[in-house]
């Protein structure tokens, strides 16, 4: 939690806003955001911004609707803890598969006062979608979720290793010319083949 308040002062700093999702290990911040959306639906003359989506494929149907709430310092703990905070946002998936329907809600907190559901729906999902597309990248050229190391610090360390090693991979050019657009797993399987290849995802040239 620490961690991402110095993210937020930092995006500030750069003349930025945040959009920070609001996870477990915030648990009064999460029980705060939370409470606050759930007792304000449940008014029947609650104003806030809204949108909705609704995308269709596959048999499958995913309604998204989002809620924006400005919320300051002002509102006392824990919001008073975070820099330049200016409104919450609350995103509710619905899924629709086979008949059987599931629902998830994500909450995030932001320094966009007034912010339009729209543009926080569109945040959210862009967000995702690169978590998305990194966890896949991990699994499929690190095998990370076939990984059963538990003990003490040693899962957080491997999956900073890992973060590491894909970033090295993605910022160095393809081993082969012909391919530029050679994945990772492969770029990762030549480098564990090819010292001088290995080098120059270090930045060492021999």
């Amino acid at each position: 939690m620490g961690c991402q308040k110095d993210i937020a002062e930092k995006i500030l700093e750069s003349k930025a806003d945040y959009m920070l999702a609001v996870k477990d290990n915030q648990p009064k911040l999460a029980a705060a955001v939370k409470e606050i959306f759930e007792t304000a639906l449940a008014e029947p003359n609650f104003a806030a911004s809204h949108h909705q989506t609704e995308d269709k494929g596959h048999g499958r149907i995913d309604v998204r609707r989002c809620w924006t709430m400005n919320v300051d310092a002002e509102c006392g703990a824990p919001f008073d803890q975070w820099k330049g905070l200016g409104g919450i946002v609350r995103v509710e998936t619905e899924r629709t598969i086979a008949g059987k329907t599931s629902r998830e809600h994500r909450h995030y907190i932001t320094s966009r006062s007034n912010f339009s559901a729209a543009e926080a729906l569109a945040a959210s999902r862009s967000h995702w979608g690169i978590e998305n597309q990194l966890h896949w990248v991990l699994d499929v050229a690190f095998r990370e979720d076939d990984c059963r190391v538990r003990a003490g610090n040693a899962g957080e360390n491997f999956a900073v290793i890992r973060h590491f090693a894909v970033n090295l991979i993605k910022g160095a050019p393809s081993p082969v010319r012909t391919h530029p657009k050679l994945g990772v797993e492969n770029r990762r399987m030549f480098a564990s083949a090819n010292t001088q290849y290995l080098f120059r995802l270090f930045g060492i040239h021999s």
